[in-house]
């Protein structure tokens, strides 16, 4: 019954005829891939989860997907770091205009958590737990994923 109940909900706070897309183990990549995945997202009307890790240019769904349309699990975990290139020698480095760019994307409380930590840099910080879950709302896969283990 609670596994029934935790679906409905799921459901519920869907809309009507929309789409789940559930990211769950992203690492990112290149920006430009994951802004045309991104603005495709954007127009379809899908409901997005984050259920896992969602790392540097994933991170770009925050600001491309409705905040109303984005929801979080306890296992959400958000990866940011600053925008970097392929130096003349093979090395990274950073790419100041990118990282602004990707920095603009993002919704403002997310801008203030990430400037509150020093900013972008090389460094990955991550954003998850209580501070994750105060900023979006929850997605009820947690609860239908321990009904269905208790059955």
């Amino acid at each position: 019954m609670t596994g029934l109940l935790a679906a409905v909900l799921l459901l519920a706070g869907m809309g009507v005829s929309h789409a789940v897309v559930r990211i769950a183990d992203d690492r990112g990549g290149r920006i430009g891939t994951y802004v045309d995945r991104y603005q495709g997202l954007r127009s379809s009307g899908e409901t997005v989860i984050i259920d896992g890790l969602c790392a540097s240019a994933c991170t770009i769904v925050l600001g491309a997907v409705p905040h109303s349309r984005i929801c979080v699990t306890s296992h959400a975990n958000l990866g940011f770091h600053a925008a970097w290139d392929f130096g003349a020698n093979g090395r990274a480095i950073t790419n100041p205009e990118a990282t602004q760019m990707l920095y603009s994307m993002y919704p403002a409380s997310i801008r203030r958590w990430i400037a509150s930590r020093g900013g972008l840099t090389p460094r990955m910080i991550f954003l998850r737990g209580k501070a994750l879950q105060a900023m979006f709302r929850p997605c009820y896969l947690d609860a239908q994923a321990s009904a269905n283990r208790s059955r």
